[in-house]
């Protein structure tokens, strides 16, 4: 995947592939927690759990989820900081 596809740069880029939960959410909260408002983390899981917890994440937080697919077993998230 690359950056070009969405508006605004990645301050972060995590790849949690072959992490279990709750280590993709943290990694994410982490990331969100140095970022600046405005600026956007993208993340890459195969936790089953993740797409659930980040989105929930998110809502509860009031970051927005600009994007989220799933490309075979791999999610790809990218959340920014509001």
């Amino acid at each position: 995947m690359e950056q070009r596809e969405y508006c605004g740069a990645f301050v972060e880029s995590i790849d949690a592939r072959g992490l279990n939960c709750p280590l993709p959410l943290l990694k994410m909260k982490r990331a969100l927690a140095h970022a600046q408002r405005g600026e956007r983390v993208y993340l890459q899981a195969t936790d089953p759990n993740t797409l659930r917890d980040i989105t929930a994440y998110a809502y509860q937080a009031n970051h927005a989820l600009v994007h989220a697919s799933t490309l075979g077993t791999v999610f790809h998230l990218v959340v920014e900081k509001v």
